[in-house]
């Protein structure tokens, strides 16, 4: 498989840090974007690049548009993995805090692909990882307001690229994951151990990210084998 240019976010944990060692073990150049680098920049990998960068930021943007025409002059593919996560009763949930898991699950992911997208061809993809909680019908639970919400709205918004760029490209799919063993899911559902690990969702992510815009554009693929 010939090298690809890749752009990750929400790198520092989980899912996102171990998508990074996948996609770089395999020979890709991958462009690993957290608020927090180290935990990426410790790895040392050759074809990893790293810098602090925050989806609330609008100057940080622009570092990562430099960074593309300096460096790769195209991307192949974007995989939105960054997400914010409140858990705490609706009545108690503060403006500022509702507002600031918008600004990253759904704002952030608009601006960057908007950034993203001038420097991508007609075969590139654009993956956005979303929730089951943002899945209209699936199990809801409480204590999820902002986050779920936010969760389908990127659906919606996916929805809508896939269609207005369908004659260009590139092409845009979700993926809604159910549980997976991550800090995140532990600030969510404390205590509850899910059988998929990150690494495994990771191996899944990082195969269909390279070869799921042959088969999908405009799709929300229901990644789940259990419930939460």
């Amino acid at each position: 498989m010939m090298s690809k240019n890749i752009i990750i976010t929400g790198t520092s944990r989980g899912i996102g840090f171990e998508l990074v060692q996948l996609l770089a073990n395999q020979g890709h150049n991958v462009l690993a974007l957290s608020r927090n680098s180290n935990p990426v920049s410790q790895l040392n990998l050759n074809n990893v690049s790293s810098f602090t960068f925050d989806l609330c930021n609008e100057n940080d943007y622009v570092k990562v548009e430099d960074f593309i025409k300096t460096e790769w002059k195209h991307v192949d593919i974007l995989i939105n993995n960054a997400g914010a996560i409140v858990n705490k009763p609706f009545a108690e949930t503060t403006f500022q805090e509702f507002q600031k898991v918008y600004q990253t699950n759904v704002f952030g992911v608009a601006e960057l692909t908007k950034t993203v997208l001038p420097f991508m061809k007609n075969d590139g993809h654009v993956v956005t990882i979303s929730s089951m909680g943002g899945i209209q019908g699936s199990v809801k639970f409480p204590g999820l307001s902002a986050y779920s919400s936010s969760k389908g709205a990127v659906i919606t918004l996916v929805e809508l690229l896939a269609e207005e760029y369908k004659e260009t490209g590139p092409q845009f799919n979700v993926l809604a994951l159910g549980a997976v063993q991550t800090e995140m899911l532990e600030e969510a559902f404390p205590g509850y151990k899910p059988p998929t690990t990150a690494k495994g969702m990771a191996d899944y992510i990082q195969d269909f990210a390279l070869t799921g815009n042959k088969y999908y554009n405009g799709k929300v693929l229901q990644v789940s084998n259990s419930t939460p």
